[in-house]
């Protein structure tokens, strides 16, 4: 893993660096390591299951409050069409509201009935420690719903890393766990390099790591945890297939495949990579695909990095 971490927020459109963040220095990753599993030993004992997902539901609520805010800036930092950002504030807030509404039930003692013998058993769900998520650019929110909502109401906290093209979305989610209520060290945002990530993955403080993001992190990722004997969750890209076996209607067809392939201008983990079409249907399949995909209005590619890879 490199040193080089240059956060900043480039316009996709024009390559144009409208703001830069400073990198965490060492001395912000060892506070921010200390206050996450101070926030550990002593909120998380401290609060219930319902207490917590009191705060999860405040967040739910302030991403609707904030949408258009927090809308605005993935559209300035990803190049996200508008309405897709509106819909991803959306769906992010339904996410923290349904963990804030189910956490109880979720993680409620499960009962185990015995095969043979006296006794009981039963399932509990206990938090783990402090967590580091590492997470992408093509959906800033959405990513970092679903990996804090579930891991803050059993009470791990957060440390939260994002990609160095949404450091104004990593802010604003940050300020807004600390409006909702959250203490200190419950979630924490780092502008760290990979080296500093390294670092905190090794760190006693650390118990697991999350990331989604590319094979070739992942594989970085998954040695530094399996080296320190560290849980780690991994999900890395995809090349889904879209298969065409048979069709009553075409038409439907092509507007499937056209929107699995450009659903957030293509960069998605599930988008339809590659095309699998029937022989008798090839032909008609690839004029009306082609026709439809030539019309079609997406937003820019995240960033000149992305476009020079595809």
């Amino acid at each position: 893993m490199t040193a080089s971490t240059e956060y900043a927020v480039t316009d996709p459109a024009t390559g144009e660096v409208i703001r830069t963040y400073p990198t965490a220095t060492d001395a912000d990753i060892e506070a921010a390591l200390a206050a996450a599993s101070t926030a550990y030993r002593s909120w998380t004992p401290g609060t219930t299951v319902a207490e917590r997902s009191a705060l999860l539901r405040e967040v739910s609520r302030l991403h609707e409050e904030r949408c258009d805010e927090l809308a605005a800036i993935i559209v300035r930092e990803m190049g996200k069409k508008l309405d897709d950002a509106l819909g991803e504030v959306h769906f992010s807030a339904a996410i923290y509201a349904f963990y804030a509404e189910r956490a109880e039930t979720l993680l409620a003692d499960e009962p185990v009935p015995l095969l043979d013998g006296e006794g009981s058993a039963l399932i509990r769900r206990s938090p783990f420690g402090t967590l580091l998520g590492i997470m992408p650019w093509n959906f800033p929110y959405y990513q970092v719903a679903r990996f804090a909502g579930p891991n803050l109401a059993i009470g791990n906290t957060i440390l939260l890393k994002h990609a160095p093209q949404c450091p104004e979305s990593a802010a604003a989610l940050g300020q807004l766990f600390r409006d909702a209520g959250f203490p200190e060290g419950a979630y924490v945002n780092v502008y760290a390099t990979n080296d500093q990530v390294a670092t905190m993955i090794g760190d006693r403080r650390v118990a697991g790591v999350s990331l989604t993001g590319s094979e070739r992190a992942g594989s970085a990722v998954a040695e530094l945890a399996g080296r320190h004997l560290k849980k780690v969750v991994l999900e890395l890209g995809g090349s889904d297939p879209f298969l065409l076996l048979g069709t009553d209607d075409l038409d439907a067809t092509v507007e499937a495949a056209a929107s699995a392939r450009l659903d957030n201008a293509g960069q998605t983990c599930n988008a339809a990579k590659r095309f699998i079409v029937v022989d008798d249907l090839y032909e008609p399949f690839l004029e009306k695909f082609t026709a439809a995909v030539l019309a079609s209005r997406v937003a820019p590619l995240s960033s000149l990095a992305a476009a020079e890879r595809l």
